[in-house]
């Protein structure tokens, strides 16, 4: 009778410890699940605000720095004059173009279109930073021109023209508000509150509205390593080295803007 007993009540305590702990397991289980799905992540914030998403009551570009005369892409914009295997100069004609946009480039690298709900704030921002001395580009449309000009080729050598457009690099990070509240919040950031890894890129303009920036003759001698590159890629896209940055089969050499026939 009394192991009869005894063995009852141990079985009692068994299911009292099972009882007891299972909530707890449950509840160890629930906090994660309720965390993963809260709040917007800062790469959700940058895809809504990028696609102008219908979850968003507003998308806002804060500016945190800013770095005037900052040189955009290395762009050829004439084709290339051939005067290899020519022991002498020549003379050149060059006739060019080149464009400018305003650009709103994410963390990742990834360019925004600017959509109804960005740019607003990102027109407001531009006008913040536009003065008497620098004039920015603040809308998306384009800023362009077009030049003609004879210049020198050296003998044995490639030339051609090179741009680089001048920029007002103004960084900072997205703060989005949803329409509903998403953990008790509705606002979130991307890629943090106070980051500057948001860049948007606001094109300089000259007092006849046509883009700031560089603009370099280039000459390259003949049968080198980056002649050939350069040949071989006509008409097609290629990164090109900065002005000076060629090396010693590369000649570069700076022509004013207020030189050249627009």
């Amino acid at each position: 009778m009394t192991r009869t007993g005894r063995g009852g009540s141990h079985r009692s305590k068994k299911k009292r410890i099972v009882v007891a702990l299972a909530p707890l397991a449950a509840l160890g289980l629930a906090v994660p699940l309720m965390y993963s799905a809260g709040a917007a992540t800062a790469d959700e914030v940058a895809a809504d605000c990028r696609t102008d998403s219908d979850k968003l009551e507003n998308c806002e570009f804060v500016d945190v720095q800013n770095k005037v005369n900052s040189l955009g892409p290395n762009e050829r914009v004439t084709s290339v004059t051939d005067n290899c295997g020519i022991t002498s100069t020549a003379t050149k004609t060059f006739s060019g173009s080149a464009a400018v946009t305003r650009v709103i480039q994410l963390g990742d690298g990834s360019v925004v279109d600017g959509g109804v709900k960005l740019g607003n704030s990102i027109f407001e921002i531009g006008g913040k930073f536009s003065s008497t001395e620098i004039n920015l580009k603040r809308d998306d449309t384009t800023s362009s021109f077009s030049f003609t000009r004879s210049d020198t080729v050296k003998a044995d050598h490639i030339a051609f023209f090179m741009w680089s457009h001048k920029r007002t690099d103004v960084s900072g990070f997205l703060r989005a508000t949803y329409k509903e509240a998403q953990d008790g919040q509705k606002v979130f950031f991307s890629p943090s509150e106070g980051a500057a890894s948001v860049h948007v890129f606001y094109p300089q303009l000259l007092a006849s509205g046509a883009p700031d920036g560089r603009l370099w003759l280039r000459n390259v001698q003949c049968g080198t390593p980056q002649a050939d590159g350069i040949i071989n890629s006509e008409g097609s896209v290629r990164a090109e080295p900065g002005f000076g940055e060629g090396g010693a089969n590369v000649t570069d050499v700076e022509i004013p803007l207020s030189e050249v026939s627009q």
